[in-house]
């Protein structure tokens, strides 16, 4: 048996068999990046710019608990919990709050401005023309800034398609959420532009 056979029965383990033979053995989207190294790039670039660059005045646990909510309302296992874990990470909180957050924002302890960017981006969820003007007004009441509403509809927009990315190839995710906790503190260090997709 060869590597690559090696490699793709490893993969089938924990979610049916990757659609593609990704050559490699990294769960999600990493795995995804890693096969193909110029999107990957791009991906990871854009990745940066929204979740990880400090010129916003969105924290960066505001803009990965948009993406970990935007990921759990598309049912996408992997990305809600590698960027719930780096949301609870910047929150210093428990993993309870971080799922309390994705199953029903509203009665949590959050700002009033994250819930009703939460509430933006779960409409750009569904699709761009669920997003309402009550929805925009009630965002610049809490303080939203026209920058912060445009980063939240824009982060919610791409992770729908790194969700769908992740799941439409069937990639494998672990079930160990504490792997993701533990990755966590690495990725808000280094954040995305500089991941070496070769590794």
């Amino acid at each position: 048996m060869n590597n690559k056979d090696d490699l793709q029965i490893t993969q089938t383990t924990e979610r049916g068999k990757t659609f593609i033979n990704l050559e490699n053995n990294l769960p999600g989207i990493r795995g995804l990046m890693q096969y193909s190294i110029e999107t990957g790039k791009a991906l990871n670039e854009l990745a940066e710019i929204l979740l990880h660059d400090d010129n916003n005045t969105l924290s960066r646990g505001e803009r990965e608990m948009i993406g970990a909510y935007v990921s759990s309302q598309n049912d996408c296992f992997y990305c809600q919990n590698v960027h719930g874990a780096l949301a609870q990470y910047y929150f210093d909180c428990n993993t309870q709050m971080i799922d309390d957050i994705k199953k029903d924002f509203a009665s949590t302890s959050i700002s009033p401005k994250l819930k009703a960017l939460l509430s933006i981006a779960g409409s750009v969820q569904k699709g761009g023309k669920h997003v309402t003007s009550a929805q925009i007004e009630q965002a610049k009441k809490e303080g939203a800034t026209d920058k912060e509403i445009h980063d939240t509809v824009l982060i919610a927009a791409a992770f729908c398609m790194f969700n769908r990315y992740v799941d439409g190839l069937n990639t494998w995710a672990s079930k160990d959420r504490q792997e993701y906790i533990d990755r966590a503190p690495i990725r808000a260090k280094d954040g995305y532009a500089n991941i070496d997709l070769n590794k």
